[in-house]
Parts: structure tokens; C-alpha cells; sequence
């Protein structure tokens, strides 16, 4: 029986492949709560690189089958949070005690309010918790379904793609990439934190000129 650690892209990816892209990018993409736990960002770029690994490096993933599953995953889960907060509503966000979900719900809902419903659905794509909650809020705030369908589907098929296209290309460029990858992972992770930094200043400083 092989171990999986459902919270490690490189156990996941030995374990089920491109179908451990799909369920991973499914729940990260709207189950509020498991989302949290699960690798996104840190999963797509390792699994384009072992796209690009030579016959005899094990696992190795068919690109084609990657690319189909992450958009499957990526748009099918925001649909699916979407449908959750639109019964759920407000309720749902609500009910919640977890600190993050609370924290990813309303930066998803001053993202909707700063950038509009577009823009929000694709940025928020690319920002680590807020992926997560961004669409059972949109559900919960009204969004128009085909608007959110929409938008939803660019931001999915923009962030999952690139991302396993950049891994893709960095594992075909660069030789021996597998002793570097580590390191590349551990660098999206704080780039996708940047948005999350830069959001939490600007908060900072808004909340000290309204007290000052």
C-alpha cells in the first residue's frame, strides 16, 4: 500500500498522477475548509516538469493528460463552490469557526468589491486562500451565474495552464531540474503570497488613516 500525504504535491503525483491534478485542483478551487490543506500552485508546477522528464525518471506524466485534467478540476470545482454559496448564502460563510476561512471570505469579498466581478474572478485565482473561498462567496453575494461562469472558466484555464506550462518548459530547459525543484516550488509559494502581503499593508494603512 503506498502512503499518500494528501498536503505534498510529490506524494500525490507518484500516487495518482494526472487524476490527483484533477481532485486536487477541484477541491482547492471551492470546498471550503479541505481547500485550505491542499497544494495548488506548488502541485501545477512540479507536475509540468515531470511532463518534460526523460522515459527513465519516474513518475512520468503525459502533458496532454495534465493540462486536460487541471482545467477540469480548476473549473468544475469553482462551479461547484459557486452552487454551495449560492444555496448556502452568507450562512454558509458564516457558520464557518476557521479563522482562515473567515479571513480567505472577506478578502474574496473586498477583492469582488475593488475589481469587479471579472477582474476579481481571475486575479483571485492566482492568490493562495482566497482561490479557495472566492467562489462559494461569489455564490453567497449574487454574482450573475453566467458572468461567474464566465469569468470563472478564463481565471481557472489562465492560472492552471500557465502554471503547468511554465513547469513544462523549465523541466525541458533546464537539466537536472528534479535537484532544483524544491527550490522552484518553495519560490511560487512566496510569490503567490505577495498578493496576500500587499493586500494586508494596504489594509494596514487604510485603517490607520480612518483612526487618523
Amino acid at each position: 500500500m503506498i502512503a499518500v500525504n494528501p498536503t505534498d504535491s510529490a506524494s500525490l503525483l507518484a500516487a495518482f498522477g494526472a487524476l490527483g491534478v484533477l481532485v486536487v485542483l477541484f477541491a482547492e478551487s471551492g470546498l471550503l475548509v479541505v481547500g485550505f490543506f491542499l497544494p495548488g500552485d506548488t502541485l501545477l508546477l512540479p507536475a509540468g516538469v515531470l511532463c518534460a522528464a526523460s522515459g527513465d525518471q519516474s513518475p512520468r506524466l503525459e502533458l496532454w493528460q495534465v493540462l486536460a485534467c487541471a482545467a477540469v478540476g480548476a473549473v468544475a470545482g469553482g462551479q461547484v463552490g459557486y452552487l454551495l454559496g449560492r444555496h448556502g448564502g452568507r450562512p454558509l460563510l458564516a457558520r464557518t469557526s476557521k479563522r482562515r476561512v473567515k479571513e480567505g471570505a472577506a478578502r474574496a469579498e473586498r477583492l469582488l468589491a475593488r475589481y469587479g466581478y471579472g477582474k476579481a474572478l481571475v486575479i483571485g485565482r492566482f492568490v493562495p486562500m482566497v482561490r479557495t473561498v472566492l467562489h462559494p462567496a461569489a455564490g453567497a453575494l449574487g454574482v450573475p451565474a453566467r458572468t461567474f461562469t464566465l469569468w470563472q472558466t478564463v481565471g481557472g484555464l489562465l492560472w492552471s495552464q500557465s502554471l503547468v506550462l511554465a513547469g513544462y518548459l523549465l523541466g525541458s530547459s533546464v537539466s537536472h531540474v528534479d535537484d532544483y525543484l524544491l527550490l522552484f516550488v518553495a519560490a511560487i509559494a512566496v510569490l503567490s503570497l505577495l498578493p496576500l502581503l500587499a493586500e494586508a499593508r494596504r489594509s494596514r494603512r487604510d485603517r490607520s488613516r480612518s483612526t487618523g
